[in-house]
């Protein structure tokens, strides 16, 4: 229990995907312009995260490492993330319509997402069991999903700030960024 604990708030503070390892930074800046918009991306990125790390490490327990077929991972892998993402583009198209739209091409790119790869992989590499999987797969997303909110309340506060010329839109919005990670970087040494 205590290692779960502290896969859990590692993958969210101290190794946050994002802000500390630099992946999915393509959604991050592009769907973060709206806080609605970046918490309807999340759910979306704690879906499929979650299920990816289910998959994945069944894939590669009971398929690929029994038939030696490791070479095989990263296509496998790729090929479960892209129809979880399809999954949730149908869910989405039909739940929330108008969300659907918000996130526009940022949806289909959470199959090439580097960041729902990157936590599949981190499983397999760190051994992880199948319980150990979910956990960081959910706490990676949750982590995913804390630091684009986070950054799209503060692009819409930007909005309002007497910014200069030079430095509006995607300039200071990197500037945030840079300050957001590393205000996460803080918290290393935590646990």
């Amino acid at each position: 229990m205590p290692n779960l604990f502290v896969i859990f708030f590692g993958a969210i503070l101290i190794n946050n995907f994002v802000l500390t390892r630099f992946l999915g930074i393509c959604p991050f800046l592009g769907v973060s312009r709206k806080v609605e918009t970046a918490i309807g991306m999340s759910l979306a990125v704690i879906f499929v995260m979650t299920v990816a790390s289910l998959a994945t490490w069944t894939i590669q327990t009971y398929l690929l490492i029994p038939f030696e077929m490791l070479y095989l991972r990263t296509i496998a892998f790729i090929l479960i993330i892209a129809v979880l993402v399809q999954f949730v583009e149908m869910v989405m198209l039909k739940v929330t319509p108008t969300l659907y739209q918000a996130l526009g091409v940022y949806l289909p790119l959470i199959t090439t997402n580097c960041a729902v790869l990157g936590v599949t992989l981190i499983n397999l590499n760190e051994n992880y069991t199948l319980v150990e999987s979910l956990v960081h797969g959910f706490a990676g997303a949750v982590g995913f999903g804390l630091a684009i909110v986070v950054f799209a309340g503060i692009r819409e506060r930007l909005d309002y700030a007497p910014i200069p010329k030079a430095l509006e839109g995607f300039p200071i919005a990197l500037i945030v960024a840079g300050l957001l990670s590393m205000s996460f970087l803080g918290f290393q040494g935590l646990l």
